[in-house]
C-alpha cells in the first residue's frame, strides 16, 4: 500500500510550535493551493483548497521557525485520518504528516535568511516553472460522456 502527498502551496499564517510532554516538538501549519481549469463553457475558474500540515521533531521545530506566512514551500509526507469525539458526537479530519519540508521561494519583500542551503537555490529556481504550468493548464472537468485517459 502507498500513502505519499507532495503538495506545493503557500503558508497561511506562520507556523505554530508546541511541545510533547515527552519534549518532542511538534509544527502545525496550513497550506493553499489554488487550481486553475477551464469549465465547459470555456471560462477559467480557480479554485482554492486549504490542507492542515502537522510535522514533529527537530526537523519540524527548524520548519516552524525558517517558514513564515506567504512562503512557497514543498510538502511531502502521508495523510492520516484523525477521530475524536466531542459531546457524544464522532468527528474526523484529513490531514498531512510532514516528512519533509522544503522552501520554494519567499514572498516578495520578506527579509532574505542568511543561510540558504544549495537545495534550496535549486528549488527556488523552480518557481517559474511551476508558475508556466499552473498558468498553462487547460484542464476541464470529465462529464459522464468523456472517456478515462487511462
Amino acid at each position: 500500500m502507498l500513502n505519499k502527498v507532495l503538495l506545493i502551496g503557500r503558508l497561511t499564517r506562520d507556523p505554530v510550535i508546541t511541545y510533547l510532554p515527552s519534549g518532542t516538538p511538534v509544527v502545525e501549519f496550513t497550506v493553499a493551493y489554488n487550481r486553475r481549469y477551464k469549465d465547459q463553457s470555456g471560462e477559467w475558474r480557480e479554485e482554492s483548497h486549504f490542507f492542515d500540515v502537522k510535522a514533529y521533531g527537530k526537523s519540524a521545530e527548524d520548519w516552524g521557525t525558517r517558514f513564515s506566512k506567504g512562503y512557497l514551500v514543498l510538502v511531502e509526507g502521508r495523510l492520516v485520518q484523525e477521530k475524536w469525539e466531542k459531546e457524544g458526537k464522532t468527528f474526523s479530519k484529513v490531514r498531512i504528516v510532514a516528512e519533509s519540508v522544503k522552501l520554494v521561494s519567499r514572498p516578495k519583500g520578506a527579509e532574505e535568511q542568511p543561510e540558504v542551503s544549495e537545495e534550496e537555490e535549486t528549488l527556488s529556481s523552480i518557481e517559474e516553472d511551476i508558475k508556466k504550468i499552473t498558468s498553462e493548464e487547460k484542464e476541464t472537468p470529465f462529464g459522464e460522456e468523456d472517456e478515462i485517459p487511462f
